[in-house]
């Protein structure tokens, strides 16, 4: 079950179809990784989750995605996601993508983490963004990585 909550108006303001962006994401990565079990993701703004980062993270500022793995428990809740949305819009338009794209992007990495995906180590960061990249060509989202890499497949 994938249950959104919308506490910022100005996700559907500026995306009318958030939530269902949000649903789709969210099945599609946890179908590729084949998981089950809850996700509750959170759109909010940046005063929140800024909010949360300093509470949980000891980070005193706003970031696009946060992520809260669940414990084991018999509801099989994998964990929640929030996502800031001025923190969001402004690394869209900075990276030149649509905002939905974003979203999904972020959505699919926030869902990863629920499930024991990370990024501390460059092959941690290799799997995940290949996992990513895979999910959202699904959804008929570019590579999120695209602008980061040369034609030659290069890092830059």
């Amino acid at each position: 079950m994938i249950d959104i909550e919308i506490e910022d108006e100005a996700w559907l303001a500026a995306l009318p179809d958030a939530e269902t962006l949000v649903r789709a994401t969210a099945e599609a990565t946890l179908d590729y990784v084949e998981f089950e079990g809850g996700v509750v993701v959170l759109l909010t703004d940046d005063e929140q989750v800024h909010a949360l980062n300093r509470q949980f993270r000891d980070q005193d500022k706003a970031t696009n995605v946060l992520s809260f793995p669940s414990r084991l428990n018999p509801e099989a809740h994998l964990g929640d996601v929030a996502l800031a949305f001025g923190v969001c819009a402004q690394e869209a338009a900075a990276q030149g993508k649509p905002l939905a794209d974003h979203l999904q992007h972020l959505v699919a990495h926030g869902v990863l983490h629920l499930v024991g995906y990370d990024h501390e180590t460059d092959a941690e960061a290799h799997e995940m963004e290949g996992l990513e990249r895979i999910v959202l060509a699904g959804l008929g989202v570019p590579d999120p990585y695209a602008a980061e890499r040369g034609d030659d497949g290069q890092q830059r």
